[in-house]
């Protein structure tokens, strides 16, 4: 199971829809192009020393626990996870909800959803990163972040909408390519390494 299904199947889908007012299969659609975005993001801020330094010291304030098991939307800080996302995108974060809408049901949707998946992707990764013994620097997480996507691409992607595939390419792959293999990059992820910054115990 790759990545994008094995957080997917940790949604609770119904309570998650039932909250936004939007059906199960429209948010499972949506999550399924946003996840990828956020993943592939993480990875071009990793790819930067900086950005890598900046993203290690975010997994170590959230730990795997929110992606353990069935995800506890309760426990979900919606407004870090607007935070983190921003910092993910960067300047391009509106366009970045556009695009996505495009391949993934509509922008609202998308919008309201990446707040709350970014939280858990940090956990995701935080629990994937625990994994491993030693520094997270030195490319590591880049490492880590690169098989994820790479497993991404290759799953069974028994959650997707028919048709739809995972593409990979590089860390400046755009957002289309990540989330659905759209033919034309539009908007690229580039490192957003000054962006993403450790303050407290969340990312501002």
């Amino acid at each position: 199971m790759s990545a994008v299904d094995e957080i997917l199947a940790s949604l609770p889908l119904d309570q998650l829809a039932a909250s936004l007012g939007e059906s199960p299969a429209a948010v499972e659609q949506a999550a399924a192009v946003a996840l990828p975005a956020l993943l592939g993001g993480l990875e071009a801020n990793a790819k930067d020393p900086a950005g890598e330094a900046s993203l290690a010291r975010a997994l170590a304030q959230h730990d795997g626990s929110l992606a353990s098991g069935t995800v506890d939307l309760g426990q979900v800080d919606v407004a870090d996870g607007d935070k983190i996302a921003r910092h993910i995108f960067g300047a391009q974060h509106d366009q970045v909800v556009r695009q996505l809408g495009g391949v993934g049901g509509s922008s609202g949707l998308v919008s309201k959803l990446l707040p709350i998946l970014a939280p858990i992707v940090l956990s995701y990764l935080a629990k994937q990163a625990g994994a491993k013994d030693g520094a997270l620097g030195g490319g590591v997480l880049g490492g880590i972040l690169s098989q994820i996507l790479t497993g991404a691409a290759q799953g069974s992607g028994s959650s997707r909408s028919p048709g739809t595939t995972w593409a990979r390419s590089s860390a400046t792959c755009s957002v289309g390519c990540w989330a659905a293999g759209v033919a034309e990059p539009r908007v690229t992820l580039r490192p957003q390494a000054s962006r993403l910054r450790v303050s407290s115990a969340r990312l501002e």
